[in-house]
């Protein structure tokens, strides 16, 4: 059994390497540059990924926004001309008729009482 003065000597002693760097040698950088250059390139990538997938993600909210505008204007675009047809419509049933009556420009006046106030 180890002494928990010795367990304490070991804990010390592998922080104590790990913080003056002695534990992470030359040799090991030497030995394992390959998988670190994998890992950096592959951190690099899901950045780039990220990045992307941002970009594109406001992209489509953007036109979204913008195809909700296009229908809108489409449906008013849509509504004008249902007027126009009926109302060609209804100039050409009046004409067939011969019934006189005449498209009015300005709203009927309102007609009022002073007395009856």
């Amino acid at each position: 059994m180890a002494s928990p003065k010795k367990k304490e000597k070991q804990k010390i002693g592998w922080m104590s390497e790990l913080r003056y760097g002695r534990s992470l040698s030359i040799e090991f950088f030497k030995s394992n540059a390959w998988l670190m250059l994998l890992f950096v390139v592959a951190i690099l990538a899901l950045i780039g990924l990220r990045y992307k997938t941002k970009t594109k993600m406001a992209e489509i909210k953007q036109l979204t926004v913008e195809l909700q505008r296009a229908e809108s204007h489409k449906l008013h675009e849509k509504s004008l001309y249902m007027s126009l047809i009926r109302e060609s419509e209804m100039v050409k049933m009046v004409n067939e008729k011969n019934l006189s009556l005449e498209f009015q420009e300005q709203p009927p006046y309102e007609l009022s009482d002073d007395e009856t106030k």
